[in-house]
């Protein structure tokens, strides 16, 4: 087991250090290429794990061209300019109405889409509204908070959800009305500690007339007409074909394809408006291999004893009653997340639970827990998630130095309400839903 940990540990290590020319994907394939050659995982062991691992994989991908062609054809700018019209002048009122707007995209593009995409356009916003940094700061904050508080009610929400509903075989409709309400507690708890900690930075007003008409962010009409149809449609698929076990990852490809032939004007002789090259070169192909190497050697840990460790506990918890297996799984998970990062803590999650002798409806809430402590875990450090890594840096470009110190002081605040009243309404509503 020390062996595995050491692997582990200088894995992850070059994960977030990101040498140049190296990167997540070919970090963590280096790890799992030495726990290969040392023993610790065997070559049968990249069948079981790439089992695991390829549809989220290939979901989340998706997800990112489909998120990257709506961004570049101006649909998040021109709903981000509404939003701020809709405050009608009131700062009070801005917050909530993006921290809104931020959820809606996290559910249906992904936390990474949310915080990556989202923030730069509020920033401009701001910019142009002159707010304070003091206020700038707080939204932008609020709007990376969301991406990830509200990355929950959907199996598309975020990877680990994909990658949890896979392993323990949650359908696309099961998992949504489990979770839905749970995530409408979460996104209400969310605006309330954030309104607690910097509502009163927000200006009383701002000028309305300084923003641009929201038909001026507009780039591509053609893929924005076509856009809310094919959303509509592919929502539709994900409940109709769960039914037959279709992979999440087909019928979100299906959608980025068709994204890709009306913006790429195929067919057609008129020239594309948004160049495809730069989208498709910017989606996240790295974490095809960060994906496979990294669970690869969590796998081996896990094999090495840590998912015994988590199966003892979770025994332990589960003889406690629904209600403390419920929070004690949730705020493990987010704790294993802080440090280890959620993706690889989903995994050794997981296998935990699979392992853990306990009551089926207790198995289910610590299903469920887990989902909601590595969505909500990643808050509290910024080694949390490699999103969170990421979003740090753009902010860095855009002028927003937020120290690790800063980062954490504000997760450590926000964080713990969210969490515990996400698992609250979990252990509540899941026994409810049940017993229906």
């Amino acid at each position: 087991m020390l062996l595995a940990l050491t692997i582990f540990i200088a894995t992850l290590v070059f994960v977030i250090w990101q040498p140049k020319g190296l990167g997540i994907g070919w970090s963590a394939l280096g790890g799992a290429m030495v726990a290969l050659l040392l023993g610790v995982v065997q070559w049968a062991d990249v069948i079981v794990v790439w089992d695991i691992v390829w549809d989220a994989t290939f979901t989340f991908v998706a997800l990112i061209i489909i998120s990257l062609i709506l961004d570049e054809a101006g649909f998040f700018s021109w709903a981000a300019l509404h939003i701020a019209r809709w405050g009608g002048g009131r700062g009070p009122l801005l917050m909530p109405l993006i921290v809104l707007l931020g959820a809606l995209i996290a559910a249906f593009f992904a936390n990474d889409g949310a915080a990556l995409l989202l923030t730069p356009i509020v920033i401009a916003i701001l910019a142009r509204l002159d707010f304070s940094p003091a206020a700038s700061l707080a939204l932008v904050i609020a709007t990376g908070f969301i991406a990830d508080t509200a990355s929950l009610p959907l199996i598309i929400s975020n990877l680990v959800n994909i990658v949890s509903a896979n392993y323990f075989d949650v359908s696309f409709g099961r998992y949504a009305a489990v979770m839905v309400p749970v995530d409408l507690i979460s996104i209400a708890t969310t605006l309330l500690v954030l309104w607690l900690a910097f509502g009163r930075k927000m200006p009383r007003r701002y000028d309305v007339a300084a923003l641009d008409e929201p038909t001026s962010a507009i780039v591509d009409g053609q893929i924005f007409r076509a856009a809310p149809p094919i959303l509509g449609a592919l929502l539709l698929a994900y409940f109709v074909l769960a039914q037959w076990r279709v992979p999440v990852s087909l019928i979100t490809g299906a959608g980025a394809v068709t994204l890709m032939i009306i913006a790429g004007r195929w067919g057609q002789r008129k020239e594309a408006v948004i160049l495809l090259g730069p989208v498709i070169r910017g989606a996240p192909w790295q974490i095809v291999l960060f994906s496979i190497g990294m669970y690869l050697v969590v796998y081996g840990l896990g094999q090495s004893g840590l998912t015994h460790y988590g199966a003892t506990v979770l025994e332990w918890l589960g003889q406690q009653g629904q209600f403390v297996a419920t929070l004690g799984t949730g705020f493990l998970s987010a704790l294993v997340a802080s440090v280890m990062n959620n993706m690889p803590s989903t995994l050794v999650g997981a296998l935990a639970i699979d392992q853990a002798q306990v009551p089926d409806l207790t198995r289910e809430l610590m299903v469920y827990a887990n989902v909601i402590g590595n969505d909500l875990g990643p808050k509290f450090t910024p080694i949390g998630s490699l999103a969170t890594l990421l979003w740090l840096h753009v902010l860095a470009g855009k002028g927003y130095h937020i120290s690790w110190g800063q980062y954490m002081k504000v997760g450590l605040m926000l964080t713990p309400p969210v969490l515990l009243a996400a698992l609250a309404a979990l252990a509540f509503w899941l026994p409810a839903l049940a017993g229906a």
